[in-house]
């Protein structure tokens, strides 16, 4: 398992970061401490991940607003949310977006549609990868310094591949959940009425 995380663990957190979000980067950095993965591997990866990915979803929402995914992404009650703080601070929202919880997602969609010329949004979309990246990994670092230090150096290996095996699962089993509430309230809303 951890000649798997040397080998793999930066494709992990890459996609990790793209799609998942902050606990893939967190669990970077707690590797990172216990030296199964490089720390700049880290910070790059979750740099990388997320700024690609949030940068597809800006040009989805820029040149495909008509298309029936950047369409329903606009019917959803945090697009609207997202709108209302890109017209009150455009930079400051768009380098923080991230660090919002519930927003992730629909905002690079709706900083696309919007006027922000894409120059803007890419120096932008960096920088707020950059430092999302960095807070998140060094978080996880840290996190994981304490526990070396608790712990000792015999035991932290050991409880870094079960943290990890509990963190992946948790995840899983989130996104799990959320998946099928999604696929299920639509179901819910479209489903004819019984007179």
């Amino acid at each position: 398992m951890e000649e798997f995380l040397r080998q793999y663990g930066a494709i992990g957190i890459f996609l990790g970061a793209g799609f998942e979000g902050q606990s893939a980067v967190i669990l970077g950095g707690f590797l990172a401490r216990q030296h199964i993965l490089h720390l700049w591997l880290v910070l790059l990866a979750a740099t990388a991940g997320s700024g690609l990915v949030d940068h597809l979803l800006f040009v989805a929402g820029r040149r495909f607003r008509t298309h029936r995914w950047v369409v329903r992404a606009t019917q959803q009650a945090a697009f609207a949310r997202a709108l209302g703080f890109i017209e009150k601070y455009p930079i400051s929202y768009t380098l923080a977006f991230r660090f919002i919880f519930g927003l992730r997602v629909a905002s690079p969609i709706a900083i696309g549609v919007t006027q922000v010329p894409t120059w803007r949004f890419t120096i932008l979309n960096i920088l707020g990868a950059i430092i999302w990246a960095t807070a998140f990994t060094m978080a996880g670092f840290i996190f994981g310094e304490a526990l070396h230090k608790l712990l000792g150096k015999g035991h932290a290996r050991g409880w870094t591949l079960a943290v990890v095996g509990a963190v992946v699962v948790a995840v899983a089993a989130i996104w799990l959940v959320r998946y099928l509430l999604r696929r299920r309230k639509p179901a819910q809303e479209t489903a004819p009425e019984i007179n």
